[in-house]
């Protein structure tokens, strides 16, 4: 099973929906910058309820990207552990987004949200439309880069995996039809290619 980590640039994003993260397992990892005394209590206490999947790293040192490059130094560290693991920071800085897509390159499955509720298996969770589901369907492909499913079977599992509660095949097979009439993906023989935005 894929292990999911959310990693916060606490210096950016002062996340207050952390909840939304307990019906799944993520493991959530805190970033504090140097200068940062003060955590919120409701952040704090949605940390404890996580337990053993969450923690909290203080960086040592300030200065223009220095939290940034920390974030970037423990993903190439858990990378190294964990090749099949799914990397989401929690950023609005836009500074994340060469490094996300050099990664991407190397078929590491990483990308930036500005927000908790955008990471695609909780958007699923939360979805309350087919286009909403689809959308989040897509992001989630898209930030896969070159480890994208390659066969029909394999995609139908990517997709099942997004949900809290497993969907039937005939479920999942319409869900593929809609992807395929929306042009994101091309099924040939099995196999699948994709247009995906960027």
């Amino acid at each position: 099973m894929t292990t999911n980590y959310v990693l916060i640039d606490f210096e950016n994003v002062q996340p207050s929906n952390l909840e939304l993260l307990k019906q799944h397992s993520f493991k959530v990892v805190v970033f504090v910058g140097a200068n940062q005394e003060k955590i919120p209590f409701d952040l704090a206490a949605a940390m404890q309820e996580l337990g053993d999947a969450a923690q909290y790293i203080k960086i040592t040192g300030s200065g223009k990207n220095a939290l940034d490059f920390h974030i970037a130094y423990y993903i190439g560290e858990l990378a190294a552990k964990d090749s099949s693991a799914y990397f989401h920071i929690i950023s609005r800085d836009t500074v994340f987004d060469t490094l996300i897509k050099h990664l991407k390159s190397r078929g590491i499955k990483i990308q930036r949200e500005r927000d908790l509720a955008e990471i695609p298996v909780v958007r699923m969770s939360t979805a309350t439309s087919t286009d909403e589901m689809i959308s989040a369907i897509v992001k989630n492909l898209a930030g896969r880069g070159q480890a994208r499913p390659r066969k029909i079977k394999t995609l139908a599992n990517t997709i099942n995996s997004l949900f809290t509660e497993k969907l039937s095949e005939q479920k999942l097979s319409l869900i593929v039809k809609d992807l395929e009439q929306r042009k994101y993906i091309r099924v040939n023989n099995g196999n699948v290619s994709y247009q995906l935005p960027q």
